[in-house]
């Protein structure tokens, strides 16, 4: 009887602990948009990031994709960094690099036309965003992007950094947001 409940606790205890373990990012090799490649974990030397796959065909993927290079450029000096994968099909990739261009993110941008980061990192809808501590456990995973979200990427940016005890300044992202419309708007058809 005793060893009959022990077993029953043994395994409740493996299945809460499988239920809410963390899942580490594989170290998938990266083809950039420069042409070179690199390892998904070299990107983890330096601090958390961000991994953001999207799509030049999204419309809430480019309206988030503002508030990632905000991040990435506010953050860098924390050893924070965005990387974005975008997903286009082969015979749309040409459009990739001209777009990051013109839009004049600063953050590295990585290219998946085959769809197979995308199916590894468990990826089903553009865009999904995923927040990553600096030993590669997802910490933060939201599909989609409705105005407003930026906030709650934010807010889990702080309490990474804060967990880590990483130091850092506060965004106030509306003050960026007044900045950018400012200078002049961006507006994508």
């Amino acid at each position: 009887m005793k060893n009959s409940l022990l077993s029953k606790i043994v395994i409740v205890l493996f299945l809460i602990s499988f239920v809410f373990s963390q899942e580490k990012i594989p170290n998938l090799r990266l083809k950039m948009i420069n042409g070179k490649y690199a390892k998904l974990h070299d990107f983890l030397k330096d601090g958390p990031m961000i991994i953001d796959f999207w799509a030049t065909w999204c419309e809430p993927c480019k309206k988030q994709m503002k508030y990632l290079n905000i991040f990435n450029n506010h953050f860098k000096q924390s050893g924070f960094k965005v990387l974005a994968v975008n997903t286009d099909t082969p015979k749309s990739m040409s459009k990739v690099k001209s777009y990051v261009r013109t839009k004049k993110f600063e953050f590295e941008v990585a290219v998946d036309p085959n769809s197979q980061i995308k199916k590894k990192m468990k990826v089903l809808q553009m865009p999904t965003t995923i927040l990553v501590d600096q030993s590669g456990e997802i910490i933060f995973r939201h599909q989609g992007y409705l105005p407003g979200d930026e906030h709650d990427i934010l807010k889990e940016i702080y309490d990474l950094l804060d967990k880590t005890e990483i130091s850092y300044e506060k965004l106030n992202l509306n003050k960026n947001n007044n900045k950018q419309l400012k200078t002049g708007a961006d507006v994508d058809f």
